[in-house]
């Protein structure tokens, strides 16, 4: 394959990736946050089983199985019940966008355990993705410390489950980066998620699942953009121009949020919309801190370090 069309596959998963947000929220509005996630998980399990395989686990470093699956698991529960949770679909969004606080986060993270050197740009940067945060939250009021608050307090769990999730993968990517020998555990850690979510789907006071053809079209969706964007986005890595691709993937918060708002027929303000720039641009800035000193990194799950 050459290089030009592995990198198209790859910019094609960036985009399965941006949708994943908005088809979350939308199955989880027919089949409940708990029920819906583990519908999805359960569905992109077989399509990975499919087009990836089930890895040689016995093969596995010991801490990367464990441990990398701890997190993993984690990640994907605080990600899909934060998307679920959210009361509307603006909220739905914003949490969205605290999730991708995950970028900078990770390189900060990777120059504390002292895996990755970076300049003092890692300064603004991580400050500029931050303000864009409180930005976005705080709505027309822009940077308003009563209009952030009110904005987390109103939906605390989401928020919080969100703001978990974005250090969990990020102590995700540092472990698969120091840990994991190259092995790729995806479909074995979106079976066990599958299996987390339905436990807890067994454990709660869920309502039944109700399918309709719009609940099966946008699952159907959803597990597609999950399982076809990680076998996509290996296939961009291994063959593709990894630096187009790790400056592409920064941006997946501004592509998110504008299919978010289409898939969910939401209209985001100007200010959102600056906050969501000032989140991308400060995370581009973090990996940009990084290149006097090493390429970029890609987890083996397919995220960018």
């Amino acid at each position: 394959m050459s290089a030009k069309k592995a990198t198209f596959i790859g910019l094609m998963a960036i985009l399965f990736f941006s949708t994943v947000a908005g088809m979350i929220r939308s199955v989880s509005e027919g089949l409940g946050p708990v029920g819906g996630a583990a519908s999805i998980y359960s569905l992109a399990s077989v399509l990975l089983f499919f087009t990836q395989g089930f890895p040689e686990v016995k093969k596995f470093p010991r801490l990367y199985l464990y441990l990398g699956s701890l997190l993993f698991v984690s990640y994907e529960v605080c990600l899909s019940l934060s998307l679920g949770f959210a009361h509307t679909h603006a909220q739905t969004i914003e949490v969205g966008m605290v999730n991708y606080l995950w970028p900078g986060l990770t390189i900060l993270m990777a120059v504390l355990f002292k895996q990755q050197k970076a300049s003092l740009l890692i300064i603004p940067g991580m400050l500029l993705s931050f303000t864009g945060l409180c930005w976005v939250l705080g709505g027309e009021a822009g940077l308003s410390v009563a209009s952030v608050t009110a904005s987390v307090q109103n939906n605390p769990l989401s928020f919080g489950m969100a703001f978990a999730g974005a250090i969990i993968w990020s102590l995700y990517c540092i472990l698969t980066r120091q840990k994991a020998e190259g092995k790729n555990g995806i479909t074995l850690f979106f079976m066990l998620t599958a299996l987390t979510l339905w436990g807890q789907y067994a454990l709660s006071p869920a309502s039944t699942l109700h399918f309709n053809v719009h609940v099966m079209g946008s699952l159907a969706l959803a597990a597609a953009a999950l399982g076809c964007g990680y076998a996509a986005w290996n296939i961009g890595i291994l063959h593709g121009n990894v630096t187009v691709l790790a400056t592409a993937s920064y941006f997946i918060p501004l592509f998110s949020s504008a299919l978010a708002a289409f898939i969910l027929s939401t209209t985001l303000t100007a200010s959102f919309w600056q906050g969501a720039a000032m989140v991308s641009i400060g995370s581009l800035i973090c990996w940009r801190s990084t290149q006097k000193t090493k390429q970029p990194v890609i987890s083996s799950s397919g995220e960018t370090i």
